[in-house]
């Protein structure tokens, strides 16, 4: 297969989708920007980009793969084809909003538990909001939501492309509700996931139980009275908790050894003990 026909691959047309999509918001951040004071290279940048998107993303493939694997030859459910004769276009909007409808109670629980809340508060130690915040989760939170994420696509045999598909729409919107724009979305705000609610789910303010907790829909929130929209900007983002975070004035060579550094830290801090445990 020469380049060309390597670039018309569902694979290749959805990493250039993601690609494209990450510049569209850095254009739109630098433009419209929420918080004017923001910095592209922040705390943690490296640490999110190098660490979280491409390294823990890449070794964690294997490891859902593999257990996924595992339930398909213990149970043998895909081989029922359970939704093989649907559209794809059905399958995609069934799987995308079953996932949904579970992230959302999930998440919630996570506000709500403190062991629970160990997983997910590397999500909120980040200090600026912005397109590339989105892909810092505890390796064992994407174990799990990934792993709940996308067995039942293969377990019910739905077609390849609706799992590749689902990850260009998981990657896309995450960037999107963490984006640094100034949105705007009218009433859709009820309906839809968006910066508008989720930098308020990250404000440091928000701190027993948390609220937002939708992440591609907000009719969830809507329904079970958890979205909020105060009219005010957050007084900041990120854990009061003295989480291993970079020092985001050092120099760029030091910044990326930091954020190196931190993220092994990162995923160590969970162990530490219980009663550090700062109540999101």
């Amino acid at each position: 297969m020469d380049f060309l026909e390597m670039l018309k691959t569902p694979e290749a047309i959805s990493t250039l989708i993601i690609i494209a999509s990450a510049g569209m918001f850095i254009t739109l951040e630098r433009f419209f920007p929420y918080s004017k004071d923001h910095k592209f290279l922040r705390n943690g940048f490296f640490n999110d980009l190098v660490m979280y998107t491409l390294f823990q993303s890449y070794v964690l493939a294997f490891a859902i793969n593999f257990l996924i694997k595992w339930m398909d030859d213990t149970s043998g459910l895909s081989r029922l084809q359970l939704v093989s004769d649907w559209p794809v276009w059905a399958q995609l909007v069934f799987f995308t909003i079953l996932h949904d409808f579970y992230i959302y109670w999930f998440h919630r629980w996570q506000h709500r538990s403190k062991y629970l809340w160990r997983m997910h508060e590397a999500h909120h130690s980040v200090t600026a909001v912005d397109w590339l915040a989105g892909s810092r989760s505890h390796s064992f939170e994407i174990l799990v939501n990934q792993t709940v994420e996308f067995a039942p696509i293969v377990l019910l045999g739905a077609a390849p492309e609706v799992a590749l598909y689902k990850g260009v729409i998981d990657a896309v919107l995450g960037m999107y509700i963490h984006a640094n724009i100034d949105v705007k979305s009218g009433p859709l705000v009820y309906i839809i996931n968006g910066p508008e609610q989720h930098r308020w789910h990250h404000a440091i303010e928000i701190k027993s139980g948390g609220i937002n907790y939708g992440t591609k829909l907000a009719i969830w929130d809507t329904m079970f009275g958890t979205l909020v929209l105060p009219k005010e900007k957050p007084k900041g983002y990120g854990i009061t908790d003295p989480y291993p975070l970079s020092d985001s004035n050092a120099p760029i060579l030091a910044q990326f050894w930091q954020d190196f550094l931190n993220y092994f830290k990162q995923q160590a801090y969970i162990f530490r003990p219980m009663k550090q445990t700062q109540e999101a």
